[in-house]
């Protein structure tokens, strides 16, 4: 029997879809963050922007989001995917090289603006629970609208790019203990701190522990069996799995869902399948932290601005100033420059997407009067609306010189804090790429290999190596396991269609990367050479020239002479395959121009 189908019910759902097929274009476009055109697009579509009009005008209701309630709480998984993409993206050894600025500049500026705004909010009369979460939810930064700032001005490697991923990076992981204070302010309705506030996190600590113990035994079985299905439609199924099944898990032992997704994450940052989820689980996080901002959006007061307009814009002004002068005093403190340390300031000056959740937590918790929340979250969205602006006039300030990656920040980094070491990177891990990475290790060459075959990573894992399960055609995978850093990739696949595919994409990526591919025979080394291969190793001609060396110095011809005769041959070779009419293939004009 046919279901009947109500256009009306898919409105609020094509509405998104179209927003997000237009701002995220548009905004890229204007180098502004799409947060900022979620964001508007909400107020636009909710009940204080076109919703107010419907009265006057009821055609305007198709434009309106109906059910905002609904996409609130759909909008609620965006946090929880944002926390499980930054638990995946830790390592322990991205915290060990960073650990000055992480547990240093970062701790101290998230305790200093915390107590600065919560010493505000008291002094104006608010309860000492309301002030904690009040200072909490204005000290963090937004992460979702700065990182992409600083990458698109290529200023990520600067001194002010690295210390504010640092701050950045600790205001992340203080979410999680700040959601649950504010759980266990509210269930236990203590208005200030007392001795047994610290008994209370005892079941917490206990559900932490059950998530570690549990998500350790059952996560990486469960997606080593789903890889070596080799379905992809199985793979998302389970990524998708890992980050609501953890996070339903952690509300039933009564924390929030974004902390289970963020203790998964952690768990399996360290796998081999790290980047494969990373890569799967991006256009579900992006997608839904955009329905995050637009239920924001949504729900954003503006006529509480209108009728307040002293009390929000002195709130967002009073947090931008504290947050600034407290990151620039501290980058002083710990010996950066006076620009670097003002440009760190600016772009961590503004409110982030945490002060949403933060300060809806302390309302739903009765920790926070609704009237003052909701004033707060107009000042906290006005002033992340500023954040790139203040970006543009920190990247004045801080100069265009930009620091290479490979380079420290003299005194301000310790001793042993270096970026991580570029590696080459091996495309298959078979026997060829054993030995390729055998070859490398020998003489000190640090690598890093993926795989498609779970059981040769796995073996590989066991053995000590670093490997990662994963499609190496695809753009963003490659990126991920260190491309762009890579001073060179080999390709050992014994697979003449994956081998080009993996060609193919690293040559777009990196014009200038260094690309040995391991060919079936000659003629699918000439296609190798036309995708961008710097040099093409054709099986059967090696396979050859092994014969007639071992023949050659059998037979008595001198060590010297044979091996001369062979890497001779193989010269010839090569010139061949580059002739523009070497076996009917194209011209290679440009792969000498690209050389040369």
């Amino acid at each position: 029997m046919p279901v009947h189908v109500q256009p009306g019910a898919y409105k609020d759902v094509v509405l998104f879809l179209a927003t997000a097929g237009v701002v995220v274009p548009l905004f890229r476009r204007w180098r502004i963050s799409p947060i900022l055109g979620f964001l508007g697009a909400g107020v636009l579509l909710g009940p204080h922007g076109l919703g107010a009009l419907v009265p006057d005008a009821p055609w305007l209701s198709a434009l309106t989001i109906d059910n905002p309630d609904e996409v609130g709480q759909l909008a609620e998984f965006g946090v929880v995917f944002l926390l499980f993409m930054i638990g995946l993206e830790l390592s322990w050894e991205r915290l060990r090289t960073m650990r000055r600025f992480v547990f240093g500049l970062g701790a101290l500026q998230v305790i200093l603006s915390l107590t600065a705004t919560a010493g505000a909010a008291m002094w104006l009369g608010e309860p000492p629970g309301a002030a904690v979460a009040i200072g909490a939810a204005l000290a963090l930064s937004s992460t979702a609208i700065v990182m992409p700032i600083l990458a698109e001005q290529k200023r990520q490697h600067s001194l002010a790019g690295r210390s504010t991923f640092s701050v950045l990076l600790f205001q992340d992981l203080a979410v999680a203990p700040i959601l649950v204070t504010l759980t266990l302010l509210g269930r236990r309705g203590i208005k200030s701190f007392t001795p047994d506030l610290f008994l209370a996190f005892a079941p917490a600590v206990l559900g932490i522990v059950l998530l570690l113990v549990v998500g350790r035994v059952v996560l990486r079985p469960m997606l080593r069996s789903v890889a070596r299905a080799k379905s992809e439609e199985l793979f998302v199924a389970a990524c998708l799995l890992v980050v609501i099944g953890s996070g339903l898990v952690s509300a039933l032992t009564g924390l929030s869902m974004a902390l289970g997704a963020f203790i998964a994450g952690l768990l399996l940052a360290e796998t081999e399948f790290r980047h494969e989820v990373e890569v799967t689980i991006e256009p579900f996080k992006g997608l839904l932290l955009g329905l995050f901002f637009l239920s924001i959006g949504i729900g954003l007061n503006l006529p509480l601005l209108a009728a307040r307009p002293q009390e929000v814009l002195g709130a967002a002004a009073g947090l931008t100033a504290v947050n600034g002068a407290v990151v620039f005093a501290l980058g002083r403190v710990f010996r950066m420059r006076w620009r670097a340390a003002a440009e760190a300031a600016l772009l961590l000056a503004g409110a982030g997407e945490f002060a949403f959740v933060i300060l809806g937590q302390a309302m739903d918790q009765r920790l926070v009067d609704r009237t003052t929340g909701q004033a707060l979250i107009v000042a906290a969205t006005l002033s992340m609306a500023t954040i790139p602006l203040l970006a543009a006039l920190g990247a004045r300030i801080g100069g265009r010189r930009i620091v290479p990656a490979d380079v420290a920040e003299s005194a301000n980094v310790e001793k042993g804090e270096t970026p991580e070491t570029p590696r080459v990177l091996i495309a298959g891990y078979g026997r060829v790429g054993r030995l390729v990475g055998e070859m490398l290790r020998r003489h000190d060459i640090a690598w890093v290999a993926v795989e498609q075959d779970a059981r040769l990573v796995e073996a590989g894992r066991h053995a000590g190596e670093t490997l990662f399960y994963g499609d190496a055609a695809r753009p963003d995978f490659l990126a991920r396991c260190g491309l762009g850093d890579a001073p060179a990739l080999v390709v050992t696949m014994d697979d003449p269609d994956g081998a080009e595919a993996i060609v193919s994409v690293a040559r777009a990526l990196r014009p200038d990367l260094t690309i040995v591919a391991r060919a079936r025979d000659a003629r699918h080394a000439q296609r190798l050479y036309d995708l961008g291969a710097t040099d093409a190793v054709p099986e059967t001609v090696e396979a050859s020239l092994q014969l007639s060396e071992a023949l050659l110095v059998e037979i008595g011809v001198p060590m010297g002479l044979v091996i001369a005769s062979i890497h001779e041959r193989r010269d010839e070779y090569r010139k061949a395959l580059n002739r523009p009419d070497a076996l009917g293939g194209r011209t290679r004009a440009r792969r000498a121009n690209r050389l040369a």
